[in-house]
């Protein structure tokens, strides 16, 4: 209920007004920390700061942190354990099915991924949204639009940080300044904490949900793209020769496609990337998830999904 308000109140807003919240939260506590060295009034200020905070993170807690302790995604798929072939066996399937894809999606004049029309990937996911499979979950979308390009693009680049969710204003937000590849999973991934799914993991499973039976060709292949990267990732340190083998097999459209994420990568990468991937790891340990240097989970959902 809380949700469906505030995408009422601000999806309508055609900037981003999460961001501008937390630039003005950032100022007021910054405020009050100056304030606290002043003599006159460092006891009313410090006192006002403690509230402020308390506020802040009761509030971060009913709209969000309780999601945390929903009962798993996991416990709705078969048990057993997956084996390396199995994770194998998925990534030579996926790598044909992205070979597929990406000969219907379009490309710049350097033969790089470009997105058509993001709007269009935004319905889709919110119509996706509401197909997803009865036994995994029963949430709906009220297909209120409110996907907003960060104010914060620019540093975001430098942070590692594709998007994020505001839980303040049910905004979901992603870095526009991505490679296209990225961006329509990161969409409906973000997408997926808006309908309710706060670990990390489990939004990446629900995006690929969103995003595997799409009749949208960039949010499909952007989709399947990410699912092989995933299984790759997962395979790398027992069977590096077979990874290797893998990307040999990308199609060349695909090869050029890496290259210009690698590219990216490289000329955003500093101490803030470093920093916030620190960060962000030890803000996923603390909301009972892996941390951000694991897909495992996700891997583990989608194999068990996938057999």
């Amino acid at each position: 209920m809380q949700k469906k308000f505030h995408q009422i109140l601000f999806s309508w807003i055609p900037f981003s007004f999460g961001d501008l919240l937390y630039i003005i939260l950032i100022a007021v506590i910054i405020h009050c920390i100056v304030t606290c060295f002043k003599k006159k009034s460092r006891h009313n200020a410090f006192i006002r700061l403690l509230i402020m905070m308390n506020i802040i993170y009761f509030s971060y807690q009913i709209f969000w942190g309780m999601l945390y302790f929903q009962n798993p995604i996991i416990d709705k798929l078969p048990k057993g354990k997956i084996t390396l072939n199995d994770r194998k066996d998925l990534a030579l399937h996926y790598l044909e099915k992205c070979k597929n894809s990406r000969e219907l999606v379009k490309e710049n004049s350097d033969g790089v991924f470009r997105i058509g029309d993001i709007t269009s990937i935004e319905n889709e996911i919110l119509k996706e949204q509401n197909k997803l499979p009865a036994f995994i979950t029963n949430k709906k979308n009220d297909h209120l639009n409110s996907f907003k390009p960060s104010l914060f693009k620019d540093v975001m680049s430098f942070t590692g940080i594709l998007g994020y969710y505001n839980p303040f204003t049910a905004e979901a937000q992603y870095n526009s300044r991505l490679p296209s590849s990225y961006l329509p999973f990161t969409l409906a991934h973000e997408s997926a904490h808006q309908l309710g799914f706060a670990r990390e993991q489990e939004a990446n499973f629900i995006g690929y949900l969103a995003g595997k039976n799409s009749g949208n060709p960039d949010l499909k292949y952007s989709t399947e793209y990410f699912v092989l990267k995933s299984l790759l990732n997962s395979i790398v340190y027992e069977d590096e020769d077979f990874v290797k083998a893998v990307l040999e097999k990308y199609s060349a459209a695909m090869k050029r496609d890496r290259a210009f994420e690698k590219r990216f990568l490289l000329e955003h990468q500093g101490w803030l990337d470093h920093f916030f991937g620190f960060t962000n790891n030890l803000f996923l340990k603390t909301n009972q998830q892996e941390g951000s240097v694991t897909y495992s989970y996700f891997v583990e959902l989608l194999v068990k999904y996938e057999k």
